[in-house]
């Protein structure tokens, strides 16, 4: 592989060493390859269950988005996503190994960008596994569900512009809450804090709009939400209806994933260890 020279070159030899650590730290441990495979399992399995649960009888009006449904396993498996991007960095600091991460590699902020990058690169591929298997559940359960090209609806497939924007907008999703866990875990070091804090706020906006009376109070929550927002980004129909559209609602999530991680860097270069 040829290098990158001069000024280009730099940053990559100092990122190097620390993503090869960062690396060998989440492969020589089980608990983050389990925390992947069950937030891929968990995606499809629930999926499964939410197209196997709903149905479309004859002669009535289905106002059902088939994709959307199909990629509701999404919403259960960002909160593995969200512990393991947790435990990627409060693990350090509740065993000590965060002072020796921190001695080997003094740059605090490339230590947390080589975090961020390989999190980012296992949470796509384990989301891209989750996210193909929950679309292929919905090809094969919901056309025996009535939902049919007959009736207007049709066989999902990732040639289908939309379809494929949802698929690959919802790995995107699931890579974004792994940093915006990942941010909110550095600031805050204790690891059961952090889940609170990210769970919080990724379901408590949803919550809140479905309690509000407020029309347009519950419309600017589902825009500012990190989770209603970014889950705008599987609506395949009825998008003029949307709080928000769907790049636009990933665009939330990313900030908010961007201000989580600028606060985490700040602190860790801030905090001693």
């Amino acid at each position: 592989m040829i290098e990158p020279k001069g000024r280009l070159g730099a940053p990559w030899r100092r990122a190097r060493p620390a993503l090869h650590a960062e690396w060998t730290k989440l492969r020589t441990v089980a608990g983050p390859a389990w925390l992947l495979a069950a937030a891929a399992v968990l995606t499809i399995a629930v999926s499964v269950a939410a197209a196997a649960a709903v149905r479309c009888p004859p002669a009535t009006a289905c106002p059902v988005d088939p994709v959307k449904l199909s990629l509701t396993g999404v919403q259960v498996g960002q909160a593995v996503v969200a512990i393991l991007a947790v435990l990627m960095i409060s693990g350090e600091y509740s065993t000590g190994m965060i002072r020796v991460t921190l001695t080997a590699m003094p740059r605090r902020t490339t230590v947390l960008a080589a975090k961020a990058v390989i999190l980012t690169g296992l949470v796509l591929a384990a989301g891209t596994i989750a996210v193909l298997g929950s679309v292929l559940a919905g090809r094969l359960i919901l056309p025996g569900h009535g939902f049919t090209t007959a009736r207007g609806f049709a066989l999902l497939s990732l040639a289908d512009g939309p379809v494929l924007r949802a698929a690959a907008g919802s790995a995107l999703y699931l890579a974004l809450v792994g940093l915006l866990s990942l941010g909110i875990a550095t600031a805050v070091r204790e690891a059961a804090v952090a889940i609170g804090v990210v769970l919080g706020l990724l379901y408590l906006f949803p919550i809140l709009a479905n309690v509000v009376t407020n029309a347009h109070w519950q419309r600017h929550l589902q825009q500012i939400g990190p989770m209603s927002a970014g889950l705008a980004i599987q609506a395949t129909t009825s998008l003029r209806g949307l709080p928000i559209s769907p790049w636009a609602g990933l665009g939330v999530l990313a900030a908010w994933a961007g201000a989580a991680l600028l606060a985490g860097g700040l602190l860790l270069q801030l905090r001693d260890a």
